[in-house]
C-alpha cells in the first residue's frame, strides 16, 4: 500500500515542526492521515496520497500564515471569509475552531476535494461542516453577488499557466463585492471597523519556492487588472482594487 509522497519539510530542507512522519496513519489506499501542529492546536488531517491539482498536501505557507493570522486576529473579526485553494481545509478548520470565524472553503471543481474537507471538519470536531464552493479559477463563479469581504489563500502560485485565471477570479470577487444586507435592510456597518484592511481585500501567504520571474508574473497580472499589491511582511501580501487600496499601519 502506498504511503504519503512526502512532507513539506522535504521540499525546503528545514526542520518541519508542523508534521511528523511518525504521526502518519494510512486510512485506505487513496488517503493518509497526518497530525499537524497549528498554534496551540493539533489537527488530524486526511490527505490524498496524490491529487492532480496538489490538493493533497499542506505546504509551509499554511503554517506560516496561521501564525501570522494569530498575530492579527483583529483583522478577522466581523469578516465574511472565503479561502481559495483550500485543499484539505486545514487552515479554514483551524481558523473556525480558534476564532469562530465565518469562513467558506473553495477549491478546484472536484467533488472529492469537497468530500475530504467535510471529512476533516467532522474529524476535528467542527460540528457544522464548513460551506464549500467548487470553482475552477477563470470559470464563471457560482455566486453572482459575492459578499465575502476577506479572501485568503496560501501557497497557490504553483501553476504559472493558471495565473491569468486566478487574477480573473480575484477581480470578480473583489470588484463585484456587495456588502451583506442585514435584517434592517442596510449594509453591514463599518463605522466601528478598526481593521486596517479595506473591504474587500485578499490576503495571501506565499512560501513556496519558485523563480522570481514566475512570481512577478502574478503580481504584474494583478497590476494590469487594476489590483494593488502590498507586501505586509513575512511573505504575506494584501491585494485590493486600486480605488480601495489604502492600508493602515500593520
Amino acid at each position: 500500500m502506498d504511503t504519503a509522497l512526502f512532507s513539506p519539510s522535504s521540499l525546503f530542507g528545514v526542520s518541519d515542526s508542523d508534521s511528523s512522519d511518525e504521526e502518519i496513519t494510512e486510512t485506505q489506499q487513496n488517503f493518509v492521515e497526518r497530525k499537524h501542529l497549528f498554534p496551540e492546536m493539533e489537527l488530524l488531517i486526511q490527505e490524498f496520497t496524490f491529487h492532480q491539482m496538489n490538493a493533497n498536501l499542506l505546504w509551509p505557507g499554511t503554517f506560516a500564515f496561521a501564525e501570522w493570522l494569530v498575530q492579527h486576529t483583529s483583522w478577522l473579526r466581523g469578516r465574511r471569509i472565503i479561502e481559495l485553494g483550500s485543499g484539505t481545509g486545514a487552515l479554514a478548520i483551524f481558523l473556525r475552531k480558534s476564532f469562530h470565524v465565518d469562513i467558506t472553503t473553495s477549491d478546484y471543481d472536484d467533488p472529492d476535494i469537497e468530500e475530504n474537507i467535510a471529512h476533516n471538519c467532522r474529524a476535528n470536531g467542527v460540528l457544522h461542516v464548513l460551506p464549500h464552493i467548487r470553482h475552477s479559477w477563470g470559470d464563471v463563479f457560482p455566486v453572482a453577488d459575492p459578499d465575502w469581504d476577506l479572501i485568503i489563500a496560501s501557497d497557490i502560485l504553483l501553476y504559472v499557466k493558471q495565473y491569468e485565471n486566478l487574477v480573473k477570479t480575484l477581480c470578480f470577487l473583489l470588484k463585484s463585492y456587495k456588502p451583506k444586507v442585514n435584517k434592517t435592510g442596510s449594509g453591514t456597518s463599518e463605522e466601528k471597523d478598526i481593521c486596517p484592511l479595506p473591504r474587500p481585500a485578499f490576503l495571501m501567504s506565499w512560501r513556496r519556492r519558485i523563480g522570481k520571474e514566475d512570481e512577478s508574473l502574478f503580481f504584474t497580472g494583478c497590476d494590469k487588472a487594476g489590483l494593488e499589491v502590498n507586501h505586509l511582511g513575512s511573505r504575506v501580501y494584501c491585494i485590493t482594487p486600486k480605488e480601495t487600496s489604502t492600508i493602515g499601519e500593520v
